[in-house]
């Protein structure tokens, strides 16, 4: 078990990346807001966000598609305590950690890389113990991070992608409706041809 991390006012800032997903309570509002609230936490900096994708869920229970994310911060607050803050976000936006462990949710974030930290705590592993796995995590990623990027423990994002099962599924999806071009009237390109 690590030891509690020194805080000071002046925490080198790492670079941290954070996925997010959600599948109920309007999954695509619930993390556009989030990404906002990320930005704000203390001590952190949104500094890229992948686009929208919509992903097939994963485990056994029947359920909506998700809507994922990644986001990169950078953060003075050590793993733990962002964590927590993550946890604070979720909490927010109506999650409860009860039920099962791949079950439906408002919102879920995921502290998938820390700088080149690895650790394993109670409650946090980094890297995320399951993310070289799960296309619907490092296709977001791979959008903002640099495909050099070595995942502590695991080998380069370019490589770590190539070997990952994609989802067939797995679609870019739009942040906003299309607008119309006149109130009451459809947007151009949003009527079929």
């Amino acid at each position: 078990m690590a030891s509690p991390e020194p805080r000071s006012e002046h925490a080198p800032e790492q670079l941290a990346y954070v996925g997010l997903g959600s599948n109920l309570g309007g999954p695509r509002e619930q993390v556009l807001a989030a990404l906002r609230e990320l930005g704000a936490l203390p001590g952190c900096t949104l500094v890229a966000r992948s686009s929208l994708y919509a992903t097939t869920p994963v485990g056994p229970i029947e359920q909506p598609d998700y809507v994922n994310a990644v986001a990169a911060l950078t953060t003075q607050l050590p793993p733990l305590d962002l964590l927590s803050a993550l946890q604070g976000v979720e909490g927010a936006h109506g999650r409860r950690r009860e039920g099962s462990r791949w079950g439906p949710r408002t919102l879920d974030l995921d502290l998938l890389v820390y700088g080149h930290r690895r650790l394993r705590e109670p409650g946090l592993e980094l890297p995320h113990p399951e993310m070289h796995r799960r296309a619907f995590v490092l296709v977001p990623l791979a959008e903002i991070a640099p495909e050099w990027l070595e995942i502590p423990g695991r080998g380069r994002l370019a490589d770590l992608l190539a070997a990952c099962p994609q989802d067939a599924r797995m679609r870019r999806i739009p942040e906003a409706p299309p607008k119309a071009d006149k109130p009451g009237i459809p947007a151009l390109s949003s009527l079929s041809a």
